[in-house]
């Protein structure tokens, strides 16, 4: 066998090797100091890390002495990365989903079935067109919150019920014998992981996050900027 192809290829091996020791190292340290590493993974920026924690990204340089907290920013399409990495983690599986057309546009919130300004935020998105709205049940008012999100949840149909009880305030269903709320608990956890203190809270593709009601006009104003 050639030599050079041999002395290539053990070189190729020590680089991989000094990755993992490197990716190992970095994790070893940031679950010691600061949390259970979700995913790591090779940063945009050379000798970094991208780290996600807690449902947060973070940044850590190759021996996981220092961390970096913040937005990356790519100057040259002016994207926030860090924002749309965190987006496009969240775990939508989740999440009650409706499609409204194509479904182009994509809308992630977090919601109280008691909170007001939810329900005229679901009135409001009525008049968008094409939408894929992922609705995280964010429960925070109170018990009462908690159990018609269990009503919800258990829905055969979780987004018809979900957008009549929302939008004409529909009877909710009876909840059935049996159903698991594993799901809806791992959906109020993530909303205490993202720290999101008051509903309805939005998310878009771009990363951008909007704590509050906005009016449809505004919503779709983004999806526009982004060529949606």
């Amino acid at each position: 066998m050639n030599k050079k192809f041999i002395a290539a290829t053990a070189l190729l091996a020590s680089f991989s090797i000094a990755a993992l020791a490197g990716e190992a190292e970095v994790k070893k340290a940031i679950e010691a100091n600061v949390g259970k590493v979700e995913k790591i993974s090779k940063a945009p920026i050379a000798g970094l890390w991208e780290v996600a924690v807690d449902g947060q990204i973070f940044y850590a340089d190759d021996k996981g002495n220092y961390l970096l907290a913040g937005n990356l920013i790519e100057l040259k399409t002016g994207k926030n990365l860090t924002a749309e990495r965190q987006f496009n983690a969240l775990p939508l599986e989740l999440a009650v989903k409706q499609v409204r057309g194509n479904g182009k546009n994509v809308l992630v919130t977090f919601e109280d079935p008691n909170c007001g300004y939810c329900k005229k935020l679901a009135k409001e998105l009525q008049s968008i067109k094409n939408l894929t709205l992922y609705t995280f049940l964010y429960p925070v008012l109170g018990e009462d919150s908690i159990e018609k999100s269990k009503m919800i949840w258990c829905a055969q149909d979780k987004g018809r019920v979900w957008n009549d009880w929302m939008s004409s305030g529909k009877t909710l269903p009876a909840m059935p014998a049996k159903c698991d709320t594993a799901g809806l608990e791992k959906s109020t956890e993530l909303g205490r992981k993202l720290r999101i203190n008051g509903t309805p809270a939005m998310f878009f593709a771009t990363g951008e996050r909007v704590g509050g009601y906005i009016p449809a006009a505004e919503i779709e104003k983004r999806f526009n900027a982004k060529g949606g």
